[in-house]
């Protein structure tokens, strides 16, 4: 397994987008851009792949340390991190209720159409098949 793919899977379990990486990445004084880092998560045969050294990901780890613990002068609990970042991101946008919208939209004053080149059923009339003529 390289690098690369344990960045990824840290990535994904921890639910990081690519600004918080630079930013646990800076809380280790290593500075890396956007463009840098996605370079990092793209497949090995795109031509802006890079591979991701060692140092890179050790100054992720020890960012993410100080991240989720907190220096020793300024302890934090890291349950308590991860929690607070995932209300915050269910707080950020409701989601909409699709059937509420879909009845505002709806039209409920329609009245029955008749078209001009099919005659009106009476009412006991029976229905013809498709194709049959009177006879």
């Amino acid at each position: 397994m390289t690098n690369n793919d344990i960045f990824k899977k840290l990535r994904v379990a921890l639910r990081l987008r690519d600004d918080e990486i630079v930013e646990i990445l800076k809380l280790a004084d290593f500075k890396l851009s956007k463009s840098e880092l996605s370079a990092f998560f793209r497949k090995e045969d795109h031509p802006n792949y890079m591979d991701c050294g060692d140092q890179v990901l050790r100054n992720f780890l020890n960012g993410l340390v100080l991240h989720l613990r907190g220096t020793k002068e300024q302890p934090k609990d890291p349950g308590e991190v991860l929690s607070n970042r995932k209300t915050i991101q269910k707080t950020d946008k409701p989601k909409p209720i699709y059937k509420a919208i879909q009845r505002k939209k709806m039209d409920t004053d329609i009245d029955h159409v008749k078209y001009k080149n099919k005659p009106a059923r009476q009412a006991g009339e029976p229905v013809r098949p498709a194709g049959k003529k009177k006879s």
